[in-house]
């Protein structure tokens, strides 16, 4: 096998310097032809990079990464004055170490005092030589003329495939506490089994729920190493893209357990727990915002705002009480509005199998063509099947612009109301949330629709979307 030449006693080594690391770093570099300039450290970070440390090349050519703490261990690169990746290192616990190197031949980089750089450029150079091999075998294979060629090419293929995986898997059985093994380990990803035949019928399901449960097989969540390889959150977004259901609940599971499980990490626990912030706090699918809300609720209403930001701690407390109280499924929040007559019509009055909600203001460009669309589709379609809109102007200094609007489009059959004055100047005294907190109105318009109890059903959608669902939800009575 490849690392022959890495023998058994060099892996007690690794072993020994590992648990006998100096304190520090100190990475004296030579780096020709380049001289009297700063060259830097960088890293991954999750998809991103990030430089990390400097050094001052000398007349020589030669500088020296140095200071008092070590890196977070994982896959790093050397980069040039003009920010070019010049060649990619590991960075272990052992990092007191040299490199010699030439912008012009970064295939022949020469690290001496690391063990696992020595690991990692044996194998690199085994896969080098078999990569460029199953290449030509690809291009060969393309080329056969004949079954007979087609097929001996592509067991070739086939054999060269496994004896690279074999590689990895090799080392992971012999160094398993390396920064190689964690890697290879991470980048693994399950085969699919064959589909099983279970009494006679095929068990569709199983291959999926296989690769599901060893996704993540020998990966720890909290490993602050994998935030610096190019390929983790990779996987990470593959996973939940393709083996998380979209629902709510599915993925509050997964984010649970994943930050759970990172929770004594210094780096990863907060990537993670931002990542999954950002992307729930405005998610890709209607309700999936029940998911930052879980965050909210368990992570950061719990203590864990040190690790945000004045400004940050503000836009998530925020974000999270206009979402608390319109959630998919919740009874909507009360509304007990004036209407143009100066009456008081409540949203719980309303009697209908449906009911669209409509926050909206009578200046708003976007307002002024979306408002009759509906009405449009409410006259062609809704009025008939029994569905009422309580039409909410969010600007109480606009009544005669707001009429005239109604007037004008003729927006009849419906509930226009608007909150007074008076009224929301009480609820501010009394220290309540105002609508626009309960609904989430932070643009216009904003439509929710109701069930019969007034119970959410779907929010922020465009008006053929709550077409469709109005359809699927009577069809379901049927």
């Amino acid at each position: 096998m490849v690392y022959g030449v890495f023998a058994e006693a060099q892996a007690k080594k690794i072993v020994a310097a590992q648990s006998a690391v100096p304190s520090g770093k100190s990475i004296s570099i030579t780096l020709t032809p380049l001289k009297n300039c700063w060259i830097y450290l960088g890293s991954y970070y999750g998809k991103g990079k990030a430089l990390v440390d400097s050094a001052r090349l000398d007349e020589n050519s030669k500088g020296v990464f140095k200071g008092p703490d070590k890196l977070t261990s994982g896959v790093y690169f050397v980069v040039s004055p003009q920010l070019s990746i010049q060649f990619e290192l590991l960075m272990d616990k052992e990092q007191h170490f040299s490199i010699v190197a030439d912008t012009a031949q970064k295939d022949k980089v020469v690290i001496t005092g690391s063990l696992e750089n020595q690991l990692f450029k044996t194998y690199s150079s085994f896969t080098n030589k078999r990569g460029k091999e199953l290449q030509e075998m690809e291009s060969a294979y393309h080329a056969a003329t004949t079954t007979a060629d087609s097929n001996r090419i592509r067991n070739q293929i086939i054999a060269g495939d496994k004896e690279l995986q074999d590689s990895r898997e090799d080392i992971i059985k012999k160094y398993p506490n390396s920064l190689m093994a964690m890697l290879f380990n991470t980048m693994k990803r399950p085969t699919a089994p064959p589909v099983p035949i279970v009494k006679n019928v095929p068990d569709s399901l199983y291959p999926y729920q296989f690769v599901k449960n060893h996704f993540w097989d020998d990966v720890s969540f909290n490993d602050d190493r994998l935030l610096r390889t190019p390929f983790f959150e990779t996987k990470l977004d593959f996973y939940y893209k393709y083996y998380v259901s979209p629902e709510s609940d599915s993925i509050i599971n997964e984010v649970k357990y994943m930050l759970l499980m990172a929770r004594t990490g210094k780096e990863i626990y907060p990537y993670l727990l931002t990542k999954f912030t950002n992307k729930y706090i405005t998610p890709e699918f209607m309700g999936q915002d029940k998911v930052f809300v879980y965050l909210f609720e368990n992570f950061y209403a719990k203590g864990d705002t040190t690790l945000l930001n004045p400004a940050s701690k503000k836009t998530i407390f925020e974000r999270a009480y206009s979402l608390m109280t319109n959630q998919i499924g919740q009874p909507a929040p009360v509304l007990d509005l004036t209407d143009t007559t100066g009456k008081t019509k409540p949203l719980y009055s309303v009697q209908a199998p449906f009911t669209i909600v409509a926050f909206w203001d009578p200046n708003c460009g976007h307002c002024k063509e979306e408002i009759p669309r509906l009405d449009s589709m409410y006259k062609a379609k809704w009025k008939a099947l029994g569905v009422a809109i309580y039409s909410v102007n969010i600007v109480d200094t606009e009544l005669p612009a707001w009429k005239k609007f109604i007037a004008e489009k003729q927006l009849n059959n419906w509930v226009h109301v608007y909150q007074t004055k008076e009224a929301r100047v009480a609820i501010e005294k009394a220290g309540q949330a105002g609508y626009k907190q309960l609904y989430d109105v932070y643009k216009t318009p904003t439509l929710y629709l109701l069930d019969k109890e007034k119970h959410i059903i779907a929010k922020q959608l465009s008006l053929e979307q709550f077409d469709d669902l109005i359809k699927v939800k009577l069809a379901a009575k049927k």
